[in-house]
């Protein structure tokens, strides 16, 4: 292969003869190889760092004397013995690139391998080998992670063919470029260079692919410190098991300060178990429930098929496809024909999720006593974007506001924590404080346990602003500090609405699953069912996490969701109930 007009001349770069791989006077090399004898690299006159004519040039050097750059005679575009080559230059003639006899891609034993597999490390003194004297450590025998450090530089070693890194090859050299030679010749990387197979160095921004062998995060069962900035877990920081699948352990931190951000929950998909339904037709859906009305008797099966295999957002036009297509209300119709829990159930499917919310709060507080439980409940489970919409509802629908509705209901301490439950202005950010959890924890022992008497307000103002992760990290930290368990410090130092309320506000943050199982639980259990509970919470929370729920039911109370509701209701309503159950476990 040549370039039209440029004749290459001999002498010139690349190769000689024999290129790649070299043949006598390769690497290690000999006079004029590397690392360089005289004329070699480092260069001698005109070699680099060059002499006379060199870089940084000297005469004749840049900026360019004669024959330098840009070039005078003999320059670029080049004459005889210039740049492209000529003759035995680039591109190579007879044993250069693309390679001849003898060339590159080598022949027996050489790479990629021939018959024999994957070749030996090169002996050392050979190209590729390495220098007879074998090249400086990698440097990791400071680090302070035992059994991680000697596993990872052998990884390294085998991944790079027995080529070892210095330290100080990942800063810069001082003084810029070119950089500072190593004792084998080569120069200091430039800054976020890195070697093949090993992680960023600091300030890098650039992702290397992993070399071979090198198993990430380390060694099998062995631990690696914090990754993406997190600290490593510090042993004064027993890890526990997540109280809340959807969030992860919380672990310690370093020295007991900072901020240690919370690794994102794992996505396990949707843990709901009602789902969209393919090809759902708001007309006919409409014409399925008019049928199962109209003439004598109603068919309630037709009516549990449909709403039990419809989500919540296909369900809600249905109230407007019926009146488009009958001219009729469907909460009307549904109303007069059935009637009962089932009735409740039904009518109950047909709100979007915040005004069910917000209703149910209105029933709470409306008529004689008050669901303390159910206010609880809803307001400490909602996020703050579904708080503010319930409050919006709750106002449009009932011409009052949703805080002076508890106002005007609840008293003292407990309307307290209501209305700051209210506002839907905790702290959702996900990152944890270390120093702020244990310095909370210290004023919630301060609070309660540490004195005589109870300074509710401090209660309140953590448990209502701070962040669910933030306090997951608070509870821990109060144990460990005091070696009880936040709720049995409620326990101890309140009483009545105020103890009920607190402690569903700490099970609740503490394992939103394992608190509505017990919620579930507390509903059927015993004489009679609470079924406006039941009701809620089925509907409520069937889109949501009702598989984390139903695995938190089986495991605290010994059999399943499914089993339970079918032994305590029955009739249409079971059925329906059922289907928002998705099944047993």
């Amino acid at each position: 292969m040549s370039y039209p007009g440029y004749p290459q001349q001999p002498g010139a770069y690349p190769q000689q003869p024999g290129g790649y791989p070299q043949q006598p006077g390769a690497y290690p090399p000999q006079a004029g190889g590397y690392p360089p004898q005289a004329g070699g690299y480092p260069p001698q006159g005109g070699g680099y760092p060059p002499q006379a004519g060199g870089y940084p040039p000297q005469a004749g050097g840049y900026p360019p004397q004669a024959g330098g750059y840009p070039p005078q005679a003999g320059g670029y575009p080049p004459q005889a013995g210039g740049y492209p080559p000529q003759a035995g230059g680039y591109p190579p003639q007879a044993g250069g690139y693309p390679p001849q006899a003898g060339g590159y891609p080598p022949q027996a034993g050489g790479y990629p391998p021939q018959a024999g597999g994957y070749p030996q490390a090169p002996p050392q003194g050979s190209w590729g080998g390495g220098p007879a004297g074998g090249y400086p450590t990698i440097g990791l025998g400071h680090l302070s992670n035992p059994g991680y450090n000697a596993g990872m530089d052998n990884q390294i070693t085998a991944g790079t063919g027995g080529f070892t890194q210095n330290p100080s090859m990942f800063a810069q050299a001082s003084g810029g470029y070119p950089p500072a030679t190593q004792p084998s010749g080569y120069g200091a990387p430039f800054p976020n260079q890195q070697p093949y197979g090993l992680y960023p160095q600091p300030g890098g921004n650039t992702q290397q692919p992993q070399g071979p062998g090198m198993a990430y995060p380390g060694q099998p069962g062995q631990p690696m410190p914090g990754y993406g900035g997190a600290p490593a877990p510090m042993p004064g920081y027993p890890k526990v098991p997540s109280p809340n699948p959807s969030m992860p352990a919380y672990g310690g931190g370093k020295g007991g300060g900072g901020t240690m951000p919370i690794a994102p929950a794992v996505n396990r998909g949707f843990r709901g178990t009602i789902k969209d339904f393919p090809g759902a037709d708001q007309l006919r859906d409409a014409e399925v429930l008019r049928k199962a009305m109209k003439g004598f008797g109603t068919d309630e099966q037709a009516i549990i098929e449909l709403l039990g295999s419809r989500s919540n957002r296909q369900r809600v036009p249905l109230l407007r496809a019926y009146k488009t297509s009958y001219g009729k209300d469907l909460v009307k119709d549904l109303t007069s024909e059935l009637s009962g829990d089932f009735r409740k159930l039904v009518l109950s499917t047909l709100k979007t999720p915040t005004e069910f919310d917000a209703s149910e709060l209105h029933f709470a507080i409306k008529g004689a006593g008050t669901d303390e439980a159910c206010l609880i409940e809803i307001l400490s489970s909602r996020s703050n974007a579904e708080i503010k919409e319930i409050n919006r509802i709750f106002k449009q629908e009932h011409k009052k506001s949703l805080e002076d509705a508890i106002s005007g209901d609840t008293s003292g301490h407990f309307r307290r924590l209501l209305i700051s439950l209210a506002q839907g202005n905790r702290d959702e950010r996900p990152n944890v404080d270390i120093s702020l959890a244990k310095q909370d924890a210290q004023a919630l022992y301060a609070a309660g346990e540490n004195k005589l008497g109870t300074d509710e307000s401090k209660f309140n103002a953590i448990l209502c602003a701070r962040s669910k992760p933030h306090l997951r990290a608070v509870f821990l930290q109060y144990q460990q500090m005091t070696g009880r368990d936040i709720e049995k410090s409620i326990n101890r130092e309140m009483s009545g609405d105020l103890e009920s309320g607190m402690l569903a506000v700490v099970k609740c943050i503490k394992n939103t699953n394992a608190y509505f199982a017990e919620r579930l639980y507390k509903a059927m259990k015993g004489a009679g069912t609470k079924d406006t509970t039941l009701i809620r919470i089925m509907v409520s929370r069937s889109e949501v996490d009702m598989l984390d729920i139903r695995q938190e039911y089986v495991k605290n109370y010994g059999k399943s969701l499914y089993t339970h509701i079918s032994g305590d209701t029955s009739g249409d309503y079971k059925k329906l109930l059922l289907k928002f159950c998705g099944g047993s476990d």
